[in-house]
């Protein structure tokens, strides 16, 4: 089946006003959309996954059509199901519409991305939620971009191949046969430098001394070995927030004394109560020392 790709009229995706993306990312998504396969894009919560697929969508002035996955998300939900409930309560009812079993056919995402008038990005976000088979009964549908609804007998082709960009948190290991489909890439965890170019997007007027303070208290937390669930890159910002909005003072922040290992308004970055003990057992033994 030929679909029109349409890519070649893209300027290449860079980084935006609102999303920094490292030039590892930026050759992902480029090369992704140039041999048309989906982006299979992993990484630690918090490090902008789901924000790209957005991203992208601005960037190329394209509509951005969302599938969040759950637990019980089945592959069979994004491209259509049929309301056999709706049509028993119609007959019951003696509801004329009844005898057009199409009034009954529910378009899921994968539908609404295939018959859109524009070409989309389609976001199939946290793939991995799903049962270890949703991937493969995806891989006919993301190759050919067709699929047949059997209810009212109709072939559903696209229109225009969607660019389509998968999030995986690593929960599980997928198919091999869905990777080997993919166009895979892995975002690193930032660093320092990437940190401050990320926050100055967010807070393009905070004073760099409290940039500073934050992400070495932001990075210390990270770096505390046996933490359950280390603080992400969106936590730091809110994090970023609330201190700017309390104006807590750069003193406070400065405070070396290793009995103080709780952070000020650490609510933020800190999730379980795990690693709130684990903090608080540090900040005993420093005393004791």
């Amino acid at each position: 089946m030929s679909v029109n790709k349409s890519h070649d009229a893209y300027q290449p995706f860079t980084s935006t006003s609102e999303y920094i993306a490292s030039p590892e990312l930026k050759m992902a998504v480029n090369a992704a959309i140039k041999l048309a396969r989906p982006l299979l894009i992993k990484g630690e919560p918090g490090t902008g996954k789901t924000l790209l697929a957005e991203q992208v969508a601005k960037h190329l002035g394209l509509p951005l059509i969302q599938w969040h996955i759950k637990s019980t998300t089945k592959a069979q939900q994004g491209l259509y199901e049929y309301d056999a409930v709706s049509r028993l309560r119609d007959s019951q009812l003696g509801d004329e519409k009844v005898h057009d079993i199409s009034n009954y056919i529910v378009p899921g995402k994968l539908w609404q991305a295939f018959t859109h008038e524009q070409q989309t990005v389609l976001l199939i976000d946290e793939i991995d939620k799903a049962d270890i088979e949703f991937p493969n009964d995806l891989l006919l549908e993301l190759d050919r971009m067709e699929f047949y609804v059997y209810e009212t007998q109709q072939l559903i082709k696209a229109k225009q191949r969607p660019i389509v960009i998968i999030t995986s948190n690593n929960e599980k290991e997928l198919p091999d046969a869905f990777l080997r489909r993919c166009f895979f890439h892995y975002i690193q965890f930032p660093d320092e430098a990437a940190m401050r170019d990320i926050i100055a997007v967010h807070f393009p007027d905070i004073a760099s001394k409290l940039v500073k303070e934050a992400l070495e208290i932001f990075f210390d937390i990270r770096n505390v070995p046996g933490l359950k669930k280390k603080p992400s890159t969106s936590e730091l910002i809110d994090w970023i927030k609330l201190l700017l909005a309390d104006e807590v003072p750069l003193s406070v922040l400065r405070e070396k004394d290793n009995s103080k290992a709780v952070p000020p308004l650490y609510g933020a970055l800190v999730k379980n109560e795990q690693d709130l003990h684990l903090l608080e057992r540090l900040a005993f033994m420093a005393r004791r020392r």
